[in-house]
């Protein structure tokens, strides 16, 4: 895989002068291109289809089953800013391709970054040489197991671009840098803010993949993260706190972090973020925090947000349900699970309210995709459904393996040097057609707590055991909201907290939360996933003072 900073160099400058002669984008892939958005040229005129043909041919040759060509150019850029003043930038991209043979059952795979049809066939020959010597090491153990494939449809030269309006790389870097920069003064300009740290990450990934069954697939999508993080100091005790803005990462373009949209989880708009709104509250909620008393231990009923709720299903729903951690194959970087196999369709995951969604379809997604690293068209599933499990995330050879029809398009590599893993989906709790807004939610608790945004968290190695905090939480006193409380911490097993939920709240709540980096695998992968839900009510929580636990 190459790598190269900014100035890109001599490979990316080879690519510019292609794109200034570049042929027209056929037909077949403008028809492809969602909304008229097109994939780059500078992509497309890589020898895309030689190179596959190449290293395909080669491997049916050598007796391969099976044969999948990736190449792939992803680019990633980032903007730090610390008082309103640079503090780094980066702007990287990886470009090289893959193939993965299966042969007698077993799997290999080789990389490359030499874009020749020669170095094509070696690297076949090599993923070749791979298959035999790890099935060889495999029978010499004794071990009978073979890999095989779920069945797929094949599709054919289908070209599919994420939902975005301006793709972030086509703006000039010193556009960005002056919208951190005036944000970041618009924040230290108020009261009680000491520091402000800003950040701009953007990736562009362009995918090509062709495999012997004939399916070929030509991909883009755009990502973008942007976030400021406000830090008030007290100068005379020392004292000190942080508070970041809640806007989520997305599937979207730059018109993500211009527009003035009607906000989070109010259901209307055009689904940009209200910077505006967000960054004038931003400094009176971190006051408000830095006066706030200490949280009282006890048992609580929490209504909790979507910025908060999102991670609580990454960490105890998205990565139980992935099947290779079920079953044992996979527990790098976020262990087992206790969601195990042997309790598909019985487990009670938690309140029969409960609808959670496995969905690689979801406009704006972080892991939305039209075909996944095995050349499966992706899909929406459930994973828990009126509380019981019904699901996983799958890839190819774990949905042959224990019996499912086909896979659920979940197989993901984070670049051309790395083979591809069963990765999460955008999973999502679902809310309820006819349910509350946050406030009627709020008015079904006596003594409670809001817990809004995320912070840290732990769980154990099953994703069982677990303890949540936030940016910020508010006291609920019979109905309505009473003030900030600090130094909390929400903790429990997963099935009885999901087992306490007793509302869900209506579409007006629901927002698509995520991460850009996941982690998984060893060698380790990272992943960007989304997960939405509304707002939700869970009745009598354990509520922790991080503070005295310290103490102890």
């Amino acid at each position: 895989m190459m790598r190269c900073g900014h100035p890109c160099g001599a490979r990316t400058a080879t690519l510019r002068d292609l794109g200034a002669r570049l042929p027209p984008i056929p037909p077949a892939d403008r028809a492809g291109a969602a909304h008229g958005r097109a994939v780059d040229p500078l992509f497309l005129a890589l020898p895309l289809r030689t190179l596959a043909d190449a290293a395909l041919a080669r491997a049916r040759e050598l007796g391969a089953s099976h044969a999948d060509f990736r190449l792939e150019r992803i680019r990633s850029a980032a903007w730090r800013l610390r008082d309103a003043r640079p503090a780094g930038t980066s702007d990287s991209v990886q470009l090289g391709f893959a193939v993965r043979v299966l042969l007698d059952g077993a799997w290999g795979f080789a990389a490359g970054v030499d874009l020749t049809t020669d170095a094509a066939a070696r690297v076949a020959e090599q993923a070749v040489a791979v298959a035999r010597l790890s099935g060889g090491i495999s029978r010499a153990a004794g071990s009978t197991e073979r890999v095989e494939l779920a069945d797929e449809p094949v599709h054919r030269d289908v070209t599919w671009v994420s939902a975005y309006e301006i793709n972030p790389f086509e703006v000039p870097d010193a556009d960005k840098t002056a919208l951190l920069a005036e944000r970041s003064s618009r924040l230290l300009a108020a009261d009680g803010v000491s520091h402000v740290q800003a950040s701009l990450l953007t990736v562009q990934e362009n995918k090509f993949y062709a495999d012997t069954a004939g399916t070929v697939t030509t991909q883009q999508r755009i990502r973008l993260h942007s976030e400021l993080e406000a830090t008030s100091v007290d100068g005379r005790t020392g004292a000190f706190d942080s508070m970041r803005t809640l806007a989520p990462p997305v599937g979207r373009g730059f018109e993500y972090l211009t527009g003035s949209g009607a906000g989070p989880g109010d259901g209307t708009g055009d689904g940009r973020w209200d910077w505006d709104a967000e960054l004038a509250e931003l400094p009176v909620l971190l006051a408000e925090k830095m006066k706030a008393p200490s949280v009282r231990p006890g048992r609580y009923d929490l209504v909790i947000d979507p910025s908060n709720l999102w991670l609580t299903i990454h960490e105890s729903i998205g990565h139980a349900t992935e099947l290779d951690r079920a079953l044992g194959y996979e527990a790098a970087y976020a262990g087992t699970s206790f969601a195990t196999f042997d309790r598909l369709g019985t487990l009670e995951y938690g309140s029969g309210l409960m609808h959670v969604t496995g969905d690689r379809t979801a406009e704006h997604g972080l892991s939305t995709i039209g075909f996944d690293d095995e050349g499966v068209a992706t899909q929406s599933w459930d994973l828990i459904r009126d509380g019981i499990l019904v699901g996983y995330q799958l890839d190819r050879g774990m949905a042959r393996l224990k019996g499912f029809e086909r896979s659920n398009g979940c197989a993901f590599a984070d670049s051309p040097a790395h083979v591809p893993v069963q990765r999460m989906a955008n999973v999502s709790l679902q809310p309820a057609a006819d349910g509350p807004d946050t406030a009627g939610l709020f008015a079904q608790v006596e003594d409670g707590l809001y817990i809004v945004g995320d912070r840290s968290w732990s769980i154990d190695m099953q994703r069982y055991n677990f303890q949540f905090t936030g940016q910020r939480a508010y006291a609920i006193k019979n109905g309505e909201l009473a003030g900030q409380v600090k130094d909390f911490a929400y903790q429990a097993t997963t099935t009885d907290f999901w087992g306490s939920m007793a509302a869900v709240g209506g579409p007006q709540t629901y927002v698509l939360g995520g991460a850009f980096t996941c982690g998984k695998a060893q060698p380790g992968q990272i992943a960007a996933v989304s997960h939405g839900c509304p707002s939700a009510l869970f009745r009598n929580v354990n509520v922790l003072n991080t503070q005295q636990e310290a103490g102890h």
